[in-house]
């Protein structure tokens, strides 16, 4: 994994799917994160291979719910991120999933309460000796790049403290929030804050925060001196924000993202919520497209919704005949 010159996707509870992530890379994404996810959920699961879809799955055992997809295609960009408070559930976690993906990340910055609660998340902003422990076990035992992502501390001076903690773990990047855990997303990102950090390290560090076009990329990067730039809601509302060409229509985007979930069989719950949150963005729940949204219940409802219904039946079609040839 290099760290230079990239655009990132940002890690996003419930969006940062197979097929978001695939959507993203397609119009330009270098990097893209998955969701996170909790270390004491992957240490219920099982690595499996998936055949008829070709993916490898990390399954919960019990439940047979799928945690984490992932395939070949993005071997080489994906980058899995963890909630965690403890390193040794953490280094365990990182073994199930370290074989399928080009580096792991840890969240050190989600500000909700049901990583705050757990000790995760910005939990760990207040940590320095645990976040020093989690990262340099990761660093020790995995033989793939470590990464973690943080959130600005109460001032510029201890941010960069504790960043210049994190770079002595050898960690290959870092990941800077340029909001306070107390900041709302409407706040405005405090790029001079992440550029004080990027002065003080010598590894690469990745910003973000404020990016809604592709020209705030290039704007983010000099403002910063950041390495590399990532974008999370810019994203969620238009994937294409990726393409130096331009945006296109949204319609265009979230077609191919429903075509895509169709393909990869994506959760359907995942599915509402990333289509619910482009909604939102554009238009309102309340008019017939929302409310035929909230109102589905399979990737076949969708399908239908927005026109994809013989997709769906090749994509299906094609999947029996690779179960029946197994």
């Amino acid at each position: 994994m290099d760290y230079r010159d990239k655009l990132v996707l940002a890690p996003m509870v419930r969006v940062g799917t197979l097929p978001f992530r695939l959507l993203a890379a397609e119009y330009g994404a270098d990097i893209t994160y998955g969701e996170e996810i909790i270390d004491h959920k992957l240490l219920k699961c099982e690595r499996r291979i998936n055949d008829v879809l070709r993916c490898t799955d990390i399954v919960e055992k019990g439940t047979e719910s799928v945690v984490f997809r992932t395939c070949p295609e993005e071997r080489n960009k994906v980058v899995f991120q963890m909630g965690t408070s403890d390193a040794v559930r953490a280094l365990k976690a990182a073994q199930l999933v370290c074989k399928d993906v080009a580096a792991v990340d840890i969240n050190m910055g989600c500000p909700k309460s049901f990583s705050l609660s757990g000790g995760m998340g910005a939990a760990l902003l207040t940590k320095p000796e645990l976040i020093q422990d989690i990262l340099t076990t990761l660093k020790r035992n995995l033989h793939m790049p470590v990464t973690c992502k943080i959130r600005l501390l109460k001032s510029s001076r201890d941010t960069v403290e504790l960043a210049q903690r994190i770079e002595k773990t050898g960690v290959s990047a870092l990941a800077v929030h340029g909001r306070r855990v107390a900041d709302r997303p409407r706040d405005p990102a405090k790029w001079n804050e992440i550029a004080d950090v990027v002065a003080a390290l010598s590894i690469p560090v990745i910003a973000n925060g404020d990016v809604f076009e592709f020209e705030d990329f290039e704007r983010m990067k000099v403002a910063t001196g950041a390495s590399c730039v990532m974008v999370a809601r810019g994203a969620l509302w238009n994937a294409s924000i990726f393409s130096p060409t331009g945006k296109l229509p949204w319609e265009d985007v979230k077609r191919e993202y429903i075509r895509k979930s169709i393909l990869w069989d994506n959760d359907i719950k995942s599915t509402k919520q990333t289509l619910k949150e482009m909604i939102m963005h554009y238009s309102c729940l309340e008019f017939p497209e929302g409310k035929a949204v909230t109102k589905a219940e399979t990737l076949a409802d969708l399908a239908q919704l927005y026109g994809q219904e013989q997709y769906y039946e090749y994509v299906k079609l094609n999947q029996l005949s690779s179960t029946r040839s197994r």
